[in-house]
């Protein structure tokens, strides 16, 4: 059953009231400015990036102030012990360029090390699961290329903020009292982020991490050195040493980021870019390209029948995810076939338009989750940043090392200690990854910039902005409080395991109707809170020349603009 119209089911229902303009259901305007813009989901970070576009910063060291200040104010989904990944418009070169900012496993790690221990596969939390983390290398490479600015200039509020403190908001701080009970279990864990060792910080309550701003303090004076070669490295593997973990440092002093060319498909005139693997981005494309040939406006946005196609081609791409994203390195995978258009309709035939597929293999289970920060920015000479950095789940690995100041991630933890996987676990190589920034080009430029973070959500919810914006007509603010779905592998809210068909789980603003249309199609429906991801989007509009910034409602963060 199609929707009555678009904005009857654009937004999550609003705290009784409704807003004037064209846009009743959205949660805020669009900011719109004409200079630069910066949207992250913690107002103080988007601050600090907005202050150094002002002070002459380019989108890149403004992207960098951005997650350094989130390093500080939002701890258990990002900083210095993670990854990340960009794609950046260079507006002098009209070129597209990809970053991979992740990092690698241990050399002396093994498969059979692991299953000498009794593991069938690797912990969630502990030194086990951790890999070198690429973010601060990340930081410098992108703006060695193109920043405007020194590291030390890009990072100087975080360091501030770290050492005066900042009260705790309200979504950041729920997130952190659910990790209260884990961070305490290690002693520089709970040292570093709890109060008095015991709690998490109260929302409203001034929390200070000088450990964090020391590390960043050496970084702001010696560059990656001091974190790859210098103390902080050391620091970190003598921990390993003494806690069962396989770092050395070789391990720091051989890491590398690498510059990658972005992939794309097309999509009704637009040309969606995302990275390839080691990460997931290209499923967005795989999805994008199933959909194309079905007229999803004339369904009706979030109708049973477009969501019920969009599951069934997130459940296909999902499938190939499985199988075939991986490190590169380490065997040629076949990431051009999968974003064609010629496999896509070789697929097409396994869509059902009137049943859920129940044997499509589903992804692993085991990502469905994560805690992670997206942040995009654009410029007043209209560089675009699509920035992500991520530590993975909540705190990462759980554990600090020592006085650092950051939890170090546990990304390691997707490896597959199958020796038939193309993501099985060997020395010095880059797990499979789950976050991803995008961008979309129209007619050779940039049109718009964004992301959204949440495991599993990712490429689901980069598909459901774009058909948002461009099927349905929607701004970037709406497309991004619009309800969201998410298919999973795993239980069912109940417990009850999953079969072939999987999970769905769906927002407030879905209609009673398209729920009750989506069962009967066979698929399983749950309506649930939260998992649903974290949006952030900036659209350029070159006519006018303004740029028109959105921000995730279901975050604490902000568009600003100058």
């Amino acid at each position: 059953m199609a929707a009555d119209s678009a904005s009857d089911c654009w937004a999550q229902p609003q705290a009784g009231y409704e807003r004037s303009g064209d846009m009743r259901n959205q949660s805020r305007s669009v900011v719109m400015a004409k200079h630069g813009m910066v949207a992250t989901s913690h107002p103080l970070a988007a601050q600090a990036g907005l202050d150094v576009l002002k002070a002459g910063g380019s989108a890149a060291d403004a992207a960098i102030a951005a997650n350094a200040m989130l390093g500080v104010v939002e701890p258990m989904s990002c900083g210095i012990g993670g990854d990340l990944f960009v794609i950046y418009w260079d507006s002098k070169t009209k070129k597209l360029y990809g970053l991979n900012g992740s990092g690698r496993s241990p050399y002396n790690i093994s498969r059979q090390k692991l299953l000498d221990k009794g593991l069938t596969e690797i912990p969630f939390d502990g030194p086990l699961s951790w890999s070198v983390p690429g973010c601060v290398d990340g930081w410098e490479t992108l703006r060695a290329k193109f920043g405007r600015k020194s590291l030390a200039e890009d990072i100087s509020a975080a360091i501030e903020t770290a050492e005066e403190g900042f009260p705790v908001s309200e979504v950041i701080g729920t997130a952190w009292r659910s990790s209260a009970k884990h961070l305490q279990e290690s002693p520089d864990s709970a040292a570093t982020y709890l109060i008095d060792g015991q709690r998490a910080p109260a929302i409203g309550e001034v929390f200070r991490n000088p450990r964090l701003a020391n590390s960043y303090r050496k970084i702001a004076k010696d560059g990656p050195a001091a974190f790859y070669k210098g103390d902080i490295a050391a620091e970190i593997v003598s921990f390993s040493e003494k806690n069962g973990g396989y770092f050395s440092l070789k391990d720091f002093a051989d890491h590398t980021t690498t510059w990658i060319e972005p992939v794309s498909t097309n999509y009704r005139g637009y040309d969606v870019w995302e990275l390839p693997p080691n990460g997931q981005g290209i499923a967005a494309l795989q999805i994008l390209n199933q959909l194309e040939p079905f007229d999803l406006k004339k369904l009706g946005h979030n109708s049973a029948e477009m969501l019920h196609l969009f599951l069934e081609a997130k459940k296909l791409a999902f499938a190939d995810r499985a199988k075939f994203y991986a490190d590169p390195d380490f065997g040629k995978l076949p990431t051009a076939e999968l974003i064609s258009k010629d496999y896509a309709r070789k697929r097409a035939p396994l869509i059902n338009a009137n049943r859920a597929a129940s044997d499509v293999p589903a992804g692993d289970p085991k990502l469905e989750t994560c805690d992670t920060v997206y942040l995009t920015v654009v410029d007043k000479d209209r560089n675009c940043c699509s920035f992500i950095q991520s530590i993975y789940n909540g705190f990462g690995s759980q554990v600090v090392a020592g006085n650092t100041g950051f939890a170090l991630q546990n990304r390691g933890c997707l490896f597959a200690l199958d020796d038939k996987h193309l993501n099985r676990l060997e020395p010095h190589k880059r797990p499979f990854h789950t976050i991803i920034p995008a961008m979309v080009t129209k007619d050779d430029k940039p049109w718009f910039c964004y992301g959204v973070m949440g495991g599993d959500m990712q490429a689901q919810g980069h598909v459901q902005i774009l058909l948002n914006m461009i099927d349905f007509g929607m701004n970037p603010q709406a497309a991004g409080d619009a309800a969201r779905v998410m298919h999973t592998g795993s239980a069912d809210p109940t417990g009850t395991p999953a079969d072939g068909s999987g999970t769905v789980h769906v927002e407030a603003g879905v209609s009673d109707a398209a729920v009750a249309g989506l069962k009967a199609k066979g698929h399983k429906v749950f309506r649930s809170r939260g998992g649903y991801g974290g949006y952030q989007g900036i659209l350029i509009d070159w006519q006018n020349g303004v740029l028109h910034g959105a921000t995730e409602p279901r975050k604490d963060g902000a568009a600003v603009g100058y």
